[in-house]
């Protein structure tokens, strides 16, 4: 408001800037009487004169001094302005008054920015900060979230933050109000559903296996909801159809996905059947590798066993393939750290011990 008032002051000076010179009038002498007095007194000392009343250097004195006031008098005595001139007047007050505004007020319309809401005196203070702390950031989204309880967004920022952090009644909240907010959706289900399991130590709850559910409703291949709807039916006591989920997710998912390795150390645990190699199609897939690329995706594959194996060291045939691949790929020191390791897994299964042993002794790697 105080800026408005501002704007109109200045405005108001320009226009009474302009105003002022054209309101200036010039001093008329209506009748001219100023001068006929001065030539009635130069006809009076001419007959004063004639008469002999004046000495004549009295009267020539007289007459110059008049003659003097006379030509000032004809100085400042000037012409009222014509019609043409007070027709210009007119229209330049009437630019000043109506034009000066407008123009004003456009060209702040076009270089300013009239739509920009008032910016609160605090915020004014407040410099961005690339150091400013989580805590910090945290705050001000809280905040936020005070004034606009309905921001979707907000809700789905702040609700893994707080799962990260902990805090998981406040992520429980946020999930939830994320999914009022922002509409249903898999993913938000299966969020939900997560942050039930780790407010319950672990443990998939009914009302967790509910969003679970939910979300695989929303879509068959949620990652997430499939697992946990398997970590379910492994709690409860049905490894079989735990073994059946998760064979399904896995079939079903590239070889490079990042979770792969969890739930095949799930389906190893519930006693699933041994995790196949690699299908036709990537067999197929790698004749057409370049050599790099070839390489990097059995490394790839190597290592994935290798997760596997730290996960679930009972595999006998999985230590001896693992072991068979660092050799393959000249990595003999990786070949006896995976021999070592693989005794340390199974030493207390004295049948698992000896058949782990007879398969190095087939691989050179006696002892």
């Amino acid at each position: 408001m105080t800026l408005w008032f501002v704007f109109a002051l200045m405005t108001a000076a320009a226009i009474f800037a302009v105003l002022w010179p054209l309101g200036r009038g010039s001093r008329v002498q209506a009748d001219g009487s100023e001068t006929a007095v001065y030539r009635d007194q130069l006809n009076e000392i001419d007959r004063d004169a004639s008469a002999g009343l004046i000495n004549p250097p009295e009267a020539v004195a007289a007459r110059v001094e008049i003659s003097r006031r006379l030509l000032a008098a004809a100085d400042n005595q000037r012409e009222p302005p014509s019609g043409a001139n007070l027709r210009l007047r007119r229209i330049a007050a009437l630019v000043a008054l109506v034009a000066l505004p407008v123009v004003a007020v456009g060209l702040y319309g076009v270089l300013g920015s009239p739509g920009l809401p008032d910016f609160p005196l605090a915020q004014r203070s407040r410099t961005p900060d690339g150091t400013q702390s989580l805590d910090s950031l945290i705050a001000q989204v809280e905040q936020h979230l005070e004034k606009n309880p309905t921001d979707g967004r907000g809700w789905s920022v702040i609700a893994p933050v707080y799962a990260r952090l902990g805090r998981l009644d406040d992520a429980i909240r946020a999930f939830r109000n994320s999914i009022t907010y922002n509409g249903e959706s898999a993913d938000r289900r299966a969020d939900l559903g997560e942050a039930l399991v780790a407010a319950a130590s672990g443990v998939v709850t009914a009302e967790a296996k509910t969003e679970f559910e939910r979300a695989i409703a929303l879509n068959a291949d949620e990652v997430k909801a499939n697992y946990f709807l398997g970590l379910a039916a492994e709690q409860d006591g049905r490894s079989a159809e735990a073994a059946s989920i998760w064979r399904a997710m896995l079939d079903k998912a590239p070889p490079d996905a990042p979770w792969r390795p969890l739930v095949q150390a799930a389906l190893v645990r519930v006693g699933g059947p041994p995790v196949p190699g690699p299908s036709k199609e990537a067999v197929a897939a790698a004749k057409d590798m370049s050599e790099t690329d070839r390489s990097a995706m059995i490394h790839t594959m190597v290592e994935r066993l290798a997760t596997r194996l730290k996960q679930n060291g009972d595999d006998v045939e999985g230590w001896l393939r693992l072991v068979r691949a660092y050799m393959v790929l000249g990595d003999a020191d990786k070949a006896k750290a995976a021999s070592s390791d693989a005794r340390q897994a199974v030493a207390k299964d004295p049948e698992r011990l000896q058949q782990l042993n007879e398969g190095l002794k087939h691989l050179g790697l006696d002892g």
